[in-house]
């Protein structure tokens, strides 16, 4: 092909992705509810969204450090509590929490009333994760500490077992 035609070739625009307030795919967890908005099939797997609902006195996993990925919550409504390590944190509507890779932590919902918060997974690799338990449980096997574990580790994540 020459340059000139190289150059003429009509180019392929990126298709923006749009996912409305009843789209997106819904992963059940016990009584957590997640909607998946971006699964990393419109970034290029560079980053992944989803919309969790906590009920009320939700525990969250045991603490955790990922290795590959960064994980981004945004409070939008109620209460959430992250641990870091030995530190709690009670983050209300309109708090972001980072947690680079490497870092133990974990989530939960003390209080009496449901809280909303949206996720980030940069790149999108614990999107499965959450597909995958889901699965677990539709199989009807029981997600028991060990079977949480074994799911972790396909996405480069492991337990904080030095805080357990």
């Amino acid at each position: 092909m020459t340059e000139e035609a190289e150059t003429n070739a009509p180019q392929v625009e990126p298709t923006v992705s749009v996912v409305g307030p009843g789209d997106g795919e819904t992963i059940v967890l016990g009584t957590t509810r997640m909607r998946v908005l971006e699964d990393g099939s419109h970034t290029g797997h560079r980053l992944a969204i989803a919309e969790s609902v906590l009920a009320p006195h939700t525990q969250g996993p045991p603490q955790h450090r990922h290795a590959q990925h960064d994980e981004g919550f945004y409070i939008l409504s109620g209460t959430v509590r992250f641990t870091v390590g030995e530190e709690d944190h009670d983050a209300t509507a309109g708090t972001l929490v980072v947690v680079p890779p490497g870092t133990p932590h974990t989530f939960a919902n003390p209080t009496d009333q449901p809280a909303v918060m949206l996720s980030t997974f940069t790149p999108d690799l614990y999107v499965q994760y959450f597909r995958d338990l889901q699965q677990a449980l539709a199989d009807g096997r029981p997600l028991t500490p060990q079977a949480n574990i074994d799911a972790m580790s396909r996405y480069a994540t492991e337990p904080a077992a030095d805080l357990a």
